[in-house]
């Protein structure tokens, strides 16, 4: 990425963000605070517990959209092998291994209990469990780390890195390099303070998730991609 064209972006970001009257991506922030009010992966009902950690009141599209349904069939899994899914999530949730093994492992994991949950019912219409695109995988990340990671966008991400004027652009999905993109970004946007004060006047204090997060780098691609 060039250096240049990060410096002349943030300048425009910050004017859009003491422009804009409703900020049209509060509902991550909303969702990351609720994720962390409801996450107990010990919980008796650990079903229950995973449906409530997704709520919004604005947009459901990080884990909800046409064909594309994460969030039910893995609280069908809870339902089936609570205990598998369980061990899945905290090797996920496992910050001293690599985040690329930890990726592949939960996709592992989710093709193993598709297979399972198909042989256990057959009259089951189940064929996918809609995590193989790494997107539901980044916001799991995301919404329990969110000083590290933020959700994953394949298309953002290449667009992203076209603006930028990077020369080795993806052709498939890479998700550690977006958390390396994001984390280089966030270290631009934190060097200019009037970013996160401009951020922090459109979160309300107990609704949104106001610490650190890498959420404003994943924000600012999605203003220089549109």
């Amino acid at each position: 990425m060039l250096l240049n064209k990060i410096q002349a972006a943030i300048p425009a970001y910050k004017l859009w963000l003491s422009e804009v009257h409703t900020h049209p991506g509060l509902y991550v922030w909303e969702a990351v605070q609720h994720f962390q009010n409801n996450w107990n992966p010990d919980s008796a009902d650990p079903a229950t517990m995973f449906e409530n950690c997704f709520y919004s009141e604005q947009n459901r599209r990080l884990w909800q959209g046409e064909n594309w349904e994460p969030r039910r069939i893995m609280s069908e899994f809870w339902k089936f092998d609570p205990l598998t899914v369980k061990w899945m999530f905290d090797d996920l949730f496992n910050e001293t291994k690599s985040v690329d093994g930890r990726v592949g492992r939960f996709v592992f994991g989710c093709d193993s209990m598709l297979r399972d949950y198909k042989k256990a019912k057959p009259t089951s219409i189940e064929n996918n469990h809609y995590h193989s695109d790494y997107r539901m995988i980044s916001v799991y990340l995301a919404f329990r780390y969110p000083d590290l990671y933020a959700p994953y966008d394949f298309g953002i991400f290449k667009k992203v890195l076209t603006v930028l004027g990077a020369r080795d652009l993806p052709e498939q999905d890479d998700l550690p390099r977006y958390f390396k993109v994001l984390k280089t970004l966030k270290t631009f946007l934190d060097k200019d303070s009037e970013v996160d004060e401009l951020i922090q006047r459109h979160l309300h204090p107990k609704k949104h998730f106001k610490g650190k997060t890498m959420l404003p780098a994943a924000d600012f691609c999605r203003f220089i991609t549109e």
